[in-house]
């Protein structure tokens, strides 16, 4: 096996590992939170705790393994990981609970936008599509495989054995990382050397700015799906097992597309595909309050998905390009850290939406924001191609 696919494989296979335990534990904290005497407002604030600072650190990270490499970055944000899930077991407050997540999002920062900063370095020109769509499978299938495994081990063995598996795995992926993965810096697999730019430089890229401009739109008027679709369902009598399907079938779709969609991408009109997924998204969230029953909320669900697994692999493919310019990790915490910016507002708009306005207004709003989005990046893209800045955005592969 050559050391490219063995960087790849061990990547993917930790990816996933740390993304099932994180996965295990998210549909259960607000239970485990509760039970601590969290109030809605604590709610919001224990999950917001972990966006923040994953949001406020992935950009310093980024540049940091930019200059000094990633696999020694990878390794201590994995080992964190173990560690801090047995912490959520000490827990004993609302405070130290949120401390916890805050301190899970720093780690969370040095996983998975720095092992997508990796893949990224090892992506052929023209085939960033297909690499990044194929590697954005390990999250998806662990984000979506973990709740399944979550409320079993919960019913089965009690809240704590949810934590000790977040642990293990962790631990898993630790050790494979630091076994089986090579550094990642420049002169190493064939890694060009690229100096990474002032922050704000990152606005100055056509390519960047729209992505950016984009992905913020996007998470905010996406963010709040997972979080008020479990809130709605009841309201059209359905049991909390067929919630779980609607949020898994979203989730798994999204993953088993990546590879066709993947390999459209190199070939297809990149901007094109990321318009067209993002309108399909909007249009079918903004469609969800008329669903009546479980079958069309699966329907309209799965559809988000559908649109989100069109869009994935442009807009990483975008991402990479410039990340060739601006230096990979930083373009990727760019990136991560806007979209965090989005998902941190999401559910805050949603909750004064809902209580204001009522619950269907969550997502006729989310659904009007995100084609504001898709027209937004639209303009700025075309604007960029006729001025001829946008380098290889707009054309195909």
């Amino acid at each position: 096996m050559n050391t490219a696919k063995r960087v790849y494989n061990v990547l993917f296979i930790s990816v996933f590992a740390t993304m099932l335990g994180l996965g295990v534990v998210s549909p259960l904290l607000p239970i485990y939170a509760e039970n601590l005497g969290a109030t809605g407002i604590w709610l919001g604030i224990i999950f917001s705790a972990f966006s923040l600072s994953r949001s406020v650190f992935m950009p310093i990270i980024g540049r940091i393994s930019d200059r000094r490499g990633r696999k020694w970055i990878i390794l201590i944000g994995m080992f964190a990981y173990a560690a801090l899930s047995l912490t959520y077991i000490l827990a004993d407050s609302v405070y130290s609970l949120t401390v916890v997540r805050f301190a899970h999002g720093i780690a969370s920062a040095m996983v998975v936008p720095i092992a997508m900063a990796y893949i990224a370095d090892l992506s052929e020109k023209g085939k960033e599509g297909s690499h990044m769509g194929n590697f954005s499978i390990s999250m998806f299938l662990g984000m979506g495989v973990g709740p399944l495994l979550g409320g079993f081990l919960n019913d089965a063995f009690g809240m704590d054995s949810v934590f000790y598996v977040m642990a293990g795995l962790s631990a898993f992926a630790t050790l494979l990382v630091a076994v089986s993965l090579p550094e990642a810096k420049p002169g190493h697999l064939k890694i060009p050397k690229v100096e990474p730019v002032p922050m704000w430089e990152i606005f100055t890229l056509p390519v960047m700015r729209g992505v950016l401009v984009f992905t913020f739109i996007s998470a905010l008027g996406r963010g709040g799906m997972m979080v008020f679709i479990p809130v709605f369902a009841p309201l059209i009598a359905i049991s909390p097992t067929e919630v779980g399907i609607v949020l898994s079938a979203n989730t798994f779709l999204m993953a088993l597309l990546q590879v066709p969609i993947g390999r459209l991408t190199d070939t297809g009109n990149k901007v094109a595909l990321i318009v067209v997924g993002s309108a399909v998204a909007a249009v079918s969230l903004g469609v969800i309050p008329l669903s009546g029953s479980f079958l069309p909320l699966l329907l309209f669900t799965s559809l988000v998905g559908v649109g989100g697994a069109i869009q994935q692999p442009a807009i990483m493919a975008l991402t990479v390009g410039a990340g060739r310019t601006l230096g990979m990790g930083t373009a990727m915490g760019a990136y991560n850290t806007v979209f965090g910016i989005g998902m941190i507002i999401a559910p805050l708009m949603g909750g004064v939406l809902m209580d204001y306005i009522g619950l269907d207004a969550v997502f006729y709003v989310s659904g009007v924001i995100s084609l504001l989005g898709t027209a937004v990046f639209a303009v700025m893209m075309r604007r960029s191609a006729r001025e001829g800045t946008a380098g290889e955005a707009p054309g195909p592969g």
